[in-house]
């Protein structure tokens, strides 16, 4: 207990400023509330509807609920919301939400009020639908029509309006409409089996009419499809599409080839993260080497050379890449001075992947050589001694005794650079152009500038994997516990 007291301020800040945001932002790569939660009326009345052909679009009372849910949604200014969720999956289905978002109050509405006020005059009286609503059993009849009222009252209505908005009976014709004749007998209301006898009347007065002579789209079964197939709460097309797959209104198809961008960006995260992980053991060996053998004096002078970029700004240093590699900058100048390359045709060293590996090794080098470092100085100078009078010459004594008790910092240093390097995103989105980027660039973009965070999490989230898989498989080949630190 004192030691959990101890680690219990350290434990808390963690999970509250690292764990929870993480798991939260994980969650969204599935979460997929905003179509339910904005139209929950449609999104429950189209689950039954399954189109046959392209003019079979759904029934009067999917229209009806749309309505419903697209009034509400308008006066609380968040219709646009859904459009754009939808937009993810199939483009211009945004513009049809704004286009009807924007001339809803067009919609011909009154006949639907005044039919149920004709049939009785209780149905105008706000008093008597909070008492008909409060019934559990009318309100598990008419769910959409008791939410909607609900919805109305809490936040639409006051003092001086003792009628609800027209959207109430909308949805009051949507339930009557589905109910058999027995059942509404059973509930034991005379408004209700009134309204319900003749509530065909209302046929004429049709929503579906309305929508589609506004806006063409909305006849169109497919985005009726692309709604239904993403109005469950949880999703996994954002998954889908993280790896160049889509749910269509069919299924789960390829994307276009112009579209399949995520996959070969995993690979080349991979590939130039491997690459400048063997770059940096290359460089960093004989630094670490040298550091481990000179005079605790020089030693430390030259220890704080590598440590020197660590002080420096990471946006400092990879301006300077960028100085230095351009096509007239100091390298290609130089390079052009003293002959080894015409003036005409200077090295294209930025903007690639060449100038992404050069920028991140160099930056990425001291968490290779400090690891080395420290492995290297616990190793005991008297065995290379052992092995040489022993007869090994120079050489093998290096390979055959030096470098195996070596392996644990290299290790140490693989895993670090690695794992830093698949997550880098800055250094390649300034020097890395098209082709040198990484995926984690990708994820920036639909964090920052799409807000298609659940996309940008189900990114991360396969990232997250495919490093634990490397480090499993890592962790089976070498052994983790072979990773020492010095």
């Amino acid at each position: 207990m004192r030691a959990l007291l101890l680690i219990a301020p350290l434990l808390a800040f963690v999970l509250i400023t690292f764990v929870m945001p993480i798991a939260d932002m994980l969650f969204r790569s599935v979460e997929n509330g905003i179509v339910s939660d904005i139209l929950p009326r449609t999104s429950a009345a189209i689950k039954d509807w399954n189109s046959q052909g392209v003019d079979d679009l759904p029934h009067e009372n999917v229209y009806r609920n749309l309505l419903v849910d697209l009034t509400i949604a308008v006066k609380r200014r968040t219709q646009t919301r859904v459009g754009s969720r939808l937009n993810y999956e199939a483009a211009g289905i945004s513009s049809s939400f704004r286009r009807v978002g924007r001339g809803l109050r067009s919609f011909n509405t009154e006949p639907y009020s005044n039919y149920f006020i004709h049939q009785d005059e209780n149905w105008g009286d706000t008093g008597y639908l909070e008492q008909l609503f409060s019934n559990p059993r009318i309100s598990a009849a008419l769910p959409s029509s008791a939410s909607a009222f609900r919805t109305w009252q809490t936040d639409f209505s006051s003092d001086q309006i003792i009628t609800p908005d027209d959207f109430v009976f909308v949805a009051l014709a949507s339930d009557l409409s589905t109910l058999a004749n027995d059942k509404v007998s059973d509930l034991g209301i005379d408004s209700l089996r009134t309204a319900h006898a003749d509530i065909d009347q209302l046929s004429t007065s049709s929503i579906k009419h309305m929508f589609i002579e506004f806006d063409k789209n909305w006849g169109d079964v497919n985005l009726w499809k692309t709604i239904k197939t993403f109005s469950p709460r949880y999703t996994d097309g954002y998954f889908l599409n993280a790896v160049d797959l889509k749910r269509g209104i069919d299924g789960v198809e390829r994307r276009d080839q112009s579209e399949r961008i995520y996959l070969v960006l995993f690979v080349r995260t991979a590939v130039m993260s491997l690459t400048i992980t063997v770059l940096c053991i290359l460089l960093g060996y004989p630094v670490a080497y040298l550091l481990a053998h000179l005079p605790l004096r020089k030693a430390n002078l030259l220890l704080i050379l590598v440590l020197l970029p660590f002080w420096t700004s990471l946006l400092v240093r990879t301006s300077a890449w960028k100085v230095l590699l351009q096509q007239e900058g100091v390298i290609n100048d130089i390079l052009v001075t003293i002959g080894l390359v015409d003036d005409a045709a200077r090295l294209v060293m930025i903007n690639n992947q060449f100038g992404t590996i050069v920028a991140m090794s160099h930056i990425l080098l001291p968490f290779m050589i400090l690891p080395l470092y420290s492995v290297m100085k616990t190793i005991p100078p008297s065995y290379i001694r052992a092995a040489r009078s022993l007869g090994a010459t120079p050489f093998t004594a290096f390979w055959r005794v030096y470098f195996p008790q070596s392996l644990p910092g290299i290790g140490a240093g693989s895993v670090l650079v690695f794992i830093l390097a698949v997550g880098y995103y800055i250094t390649p989105e300034l020097v890395g152009g098209v082709k040198g980027t990484f995926i984690s660039n990708r994820i920036a973009y639909h964090i920052s500038s799409s807000l298609n965070w659940g996309l940008g999490a189900a990114l991360g989230t396969l990232l997250l994997v495919a490093v634990l898989i490397l480090y499993w498989v890592y962790d089976r080949i070498v052994g983790i516990d072979n990773v020492k630190l010095g």
